[in-house]
């Protein structure tokens, strides 16, 4: 009978211990909630369209030209394209010496369509560079980097699947050997002079 009374004490202690612990964590203050706010992920494959923070704003003179050139592709006239090319002092389309409309025409013939490719850039991001203390608007935005620049190590995730996406691997891997940007590109000065529009690889400048 003493064990059993011995028994009930304890048995009677643990109940009242167990409330006073539910009591106190019951009396417990509410901790603080803090909420995070976390952007959503962009999407690597499909950049931003407009210039980044670090991307000089396109001048008046530059708007304009794309105006023009946006006109030219709307009426989808190789013939009103060739005109404005000859009207553009120093305009380059090609390195091998032929006229913008034979150029033009050969490259539609062998299935690229110089318009429909010019307003693909346009409607993508651009990069500028300083060329003889004067900006040069250049798309698509990697094309206005330096061969060293290009190379994948030195970009992030996102330059180097942009970087794909442009040029595919057959690309990727002359950029290796040091060439420059190997892909279709297009450039206006600040002053609204398109500089050049080429799918082949040289020294621009």
């Amino acid at each position: 009978m003493v064990l059993d009374g011995v028994t009930r004490a304890a048995a009677a202690g643990g109940l009242v211990l167990a409330a006073l612990l539910t009591g106190a964590c019951g009396g417990e203050k509410p901790r603080d909630t803090v909420r995070l706010k976390v952007e959503a992920a962009p999407d690597y494959m499909r950049p931003s369209t407009q210039a980044g923070p670090e991307t000089e704003a396109l001048s008046e003179d530059a708007r304009a030209t794309i105006a023009e050139l946006r006109d030219i592709i709307d009426s989808n006239s190789l013939t009103r394209l060739t005109r404005f090319a000859d009207r553009q002092p120093s305009f380059i389309s090609n390195f091998a010496g032929a006229s913008h409309r034979e150029h033009w025409d050969l490259l539609r013939r062998t299935g690229f369509d110089p318009i429909l490719r010019m307003e693909g850039l346009l409607d993508g991001p651009y990069g500028t560079r300083i060329v003889g203390g004067e900006t040069w608007y250049v798309w698509p935005e990697l094309a206005a980097l330096d061969a060293e620049e290009l190379r994948p190590e030195r970009l992030n995730f996102r330059q180097r699947a942009r970087l794909e996406e442009l040029v595919g691997e057959a690309g990727i891997a002359e950029i290796r050997k040091g060439s420059g940007y190997p892909g279709v590109r297009m450039a206006i000065a600040s002053d609204g002079r398109w500089l050049y529009y080429v799918h082949e690889r040289q020294n621009e400048e």
